[in-house]
């Protein structure tokens, strides 16, 4: 299975009859890999080689026990195809999910599914190369602990926050070293490639490849939690920008002399719009005096996050609705500058602040028929992911897979 990571000067040594074919093998296992299983028929069809090619490359993939007979697709009028897919265990991926109070990170393989327990670790993300190595050691632990054949570890993808040049592995925010970027330190100590990728931009690809977004050409991906993350998907291509850091969409300006965000302007959508909006909404309620359930949590101890505030709205509580309600309108004031920006078919909403579903989606609603030009609001379809919580984890796997079968 090392076809696929195969060193530089491995493939350099190929004949181009050879490299043709080792592509060919790589494009096979990456359409498979995103579209399940297919007849020879359809893989020549949309790779653009000839059945007699693909009929051959494929038995030389059962052989090598990449690729197994999956039953038969319908018939056009003749005998019925055989339909090939990979492998369960042909290749693994682990995925790194680094926020800035815990990490997750679990082992995935070619049917998406986690062959590790996921594991959250209660990490504080600091500027500092102890994080690096204790990161390394309680993923190589999980590899240990799984059982997994290590010859089949392709890649690993690591997302977090920050400035963050996919194409360079550096995080400008974090561990920024320009010549000993952070994708290389990771690769010095896992022995394998290793891709970074900032958060909002993990989950948009992670909806683009196995969520609401797939098939989609234009679609912009919005992460509420503290903050507000967005992701795009332009011309079916994920949009990074220049430099890789498009999508700063909680930094615009939404408020004249508003209040300081933590970027340091005054004013930015995420103060009105965010996780953090909600909660100091919440505890100036409270303190004014306004009659809620809130108020009783906090007494008994229970810590003031968006997720108790959602609880409470959902067991009826009018001032935890109303403060969503509140919320939403302001996201929906820029979610209106969006579409007008970029006339997107989907917009997905996820993170916990989303979880609101309703209470979060009906003010949204309201904003963009205020603020939305009718013709452009009427093409743009808003829904809340069903990826949850692993969205993250998810995109930190697909950008392995898009790497390797891409380069």
């Amino acid at each position: 299975m090392n076809f696929l990571i195969e060193p530089k000067s491995t493939l350099k040594s190929l004949s181009n009859v050879e490299k043709k074919k080792h592509l060919l093998k790589r494009r096979i296992v990456r359409y498979l890999y995103f579209h399940g299983p297919k007849s020879a028929a359809e893989i020549s069809k949309k790779l653009k080689s000839s059945i007699p090619t693909i009929s051959s490359i494929i038995n030389e993939l059962i052989n090598a026990n990449v690729i197994i007979e999956q039953g038969q697709g319908d018939s056009s009028g003749g005998r019925r195809p055989n339909l090939y897919g990979l492998q369960d265990n042909v290749f693994y991926i682990l995925g790194i999910d680094i926020g800035r109070f815990t990490t997750k990170i679990g082992i995935f393989n070619t049917k998406l599914e986690n062959v590790s327990e996921f594991i959250n670790y209660p990490l504080l993300l600091e500027d500092n190369s102890n994080l690096i190595n204790k990161i390394y050691q309680l993923a190589n632990n999980l590899i240990n602990k799984s059982g997994i054949d290590r010859e089949r570890l392709i890649g690993v993808g690591i997302d977090m926050p920050g400035l963050i040049d996919a194409e360079k592995g550096i995080n400008y925010t974090y561990f920024y070293d320009a010549e000993n970027t952070l994708a290389k330190r990771f690769e010095d100590l896992f022995e394998l490639p290793v891709y970074i990728e900032n958060d909002a931009n993990a989950r948009t690809l992670a909806e683009y490849r196995y969520g609401l977004a797939k098939g989609t050409k234009n679609t912009l991906v919005l992460h509420v939690g503290w903050g507000v993350g967005l992701g795009m998907i332009i011309n079916k291509e994920l949009y990074r920008g220049t430099s890789g850091f498009a999508g700063e969409f909680s930094h615009i300006p939404l408020v004249e002399n508003g209040l300081l965000c933590q970027c340091g302007k005054q004013g930015c959508l995420e103060t009105v719009a965010s996780g953090t909006a909600l909660v100091r909404l919440a505890k100036e309620g409270i303190t004014q005096g306004r009659n809620s359930i809130l108020a009783h949590k906090i007494i008994d101890g229970q810590e003031l996050i968006p997720k108790t505030i959602i609880e409470a709205a959902n067991e009826g509580d009018q001032f935890a609705i109303s403060i969503i309600a509140k919320v939403g309108f302001e996201l929906g004031k820029g979610i209106a500058t969006l579409i007008q920006l970029f006339n997107p078919e989907l917009i997905i909403l996820g993170g916990r602040v989303a979880e609101a579903n309703q209470y979060l989606l009906t003010p949204i609603e309201q904003a963009l028929n205020h603020y939305s030009i009718p013709k452009l609001r009427n093409q743009t379809k808003i829904q809340i992911s069903k990826l949850g919580t692993n969205a993250n984890i998810l995109g930190a796997v697909a950008m392995v897979s898009e790497n390797i079968f891409e380069k």
